[in-house]
């Protein structure tokens, strides 16, 4: 049962890095909850306005195009925290964590509707 276990799980492992990334990418709903999710839950504070970096952490914007962050690592990055950034687990859902995915590894990440950006953001002034 083991092997099985080991062979499925090889097996799976492999298929899933034949696929483009486009096939984990996420609906343009996930995308748009996701770009509301980065802004609501602060993300924007260390990482910049749509990603784009800041003092605290580094860019985003190009997750997509990084082979070695997958949506599983991004995931697991959300969740457990990692190097500098801290763990999420406890303010992020497992569903939370896949739109924030989604809208990470956006071909084309949408801009979060007009709403109270967070506390320390350039546009929290205006």
């Amino acid at each position: 049962m083991i092997h099985f276990k080991l062979i499925a799980g090889i097996s799976l492992a492999v298929c899933a890095a034949a696929l483009p990334a486009s096939a984990f990418a996420g609906t343009k709903a996930e995308e748009q909850a996701g770009a509301l999710l980065f802004r609501d839950k602060g993300c924007a504070h260390c990482h910049g306005i749509g990603g784009t970096g800041g003092k605290k952490a580094p860019a985003l914007t190009d997750l997509r195009e990084k082979k070695e962050w997958t949506p599983e690592k991004i995931t697991g990055q959300i969740l457990n925290g990692g190097q500098k950034m801290p763990p999420f687990a406890d303010s992020v859902t497992d569903a939370e964590a896949a739109q924030l995915v989604a809208y990470l590894r956006a071909k084309h990440p949408p801009d979060p509707p007009p709403g109270a950006e967070p506390p320390g953001s350039p546009l929290a002034a205006q």
